[in-house]
């Protein structure tokens, strides 16, 4: 396996057409698709005005999204990214005009979004290989899955104390 590299707006690495971009945030990682000549595309939450980012908390409860063909450097900003073509061992990627064909057409349109089942890597994912995957949004659903279970057994033994301290009187 390749060492990871990381890239900068200010050191842009060499992605290529099709490539999955993933762009490290202060809390998660947001997935872009590179285009070519420094563009990449990607969702961003529906907003009035100039298009907002999924740095903010309402990327979180959005459940629509805007399809936008922006500059890497400016999506990336002052953070950090990958080229990650991770799912590339998993799935077979398109051929590279059909991703990008795909992409173009995209572009503006508005899209559902949900965190955990339709989130930015499922999209890019879906344009590279057909296929909707993210690592993150599993994992995430790991975690709420064990809090859940977590959960449902501490009110089942709160359940079983009271019970017992009923029998008690």
């Amino acid at each position: 396996m390749a060492a990871i590299e990381s890239f900068s707006a200010t050191r842009p690495g060499d992605p290529q057409p099709g490539d999955l971009i993933e762009i490290f945030r202060p809390a998660y990682q947001h997935w872009a698709l590179y285009l070519g000549d420094g563009y990449i595309i990607n969702v961003t939450p529906v907003d009035e005005g100039p298009p907002a980012t999924f740095a903010s908390a309402k990327s979180v409860f959005s459940r629509k999204a805007r399809v936008r063909m922006q500059l890497l450097k400016d999506v990336v900003g002052n953070d950090t990214y990958q080229i990650n073509n991770k799912y590339d061992g998993t799935y077979t990627p398109l051929p590279v005009e059909e991703i990008i064909r795909r992409a173009e057409y995209l572009i503006d349109q508005e899209v559902s979004y949900d965190l955990l089942g339709n989130n930015c890597e499922h999209f890019v994912t879906l344009l590279r290989y057909g296929e909707g995957v993210s690592d993150q949004a599993n994992r995430a659903i790991g975690a709420i899955g064990f809090v859940t279970a977590a959960a449902g057994a501490f009110s089942l033994l709160g359940l079983l104390r009271s019970r017992s301290r009923e029998r008690q009187y």
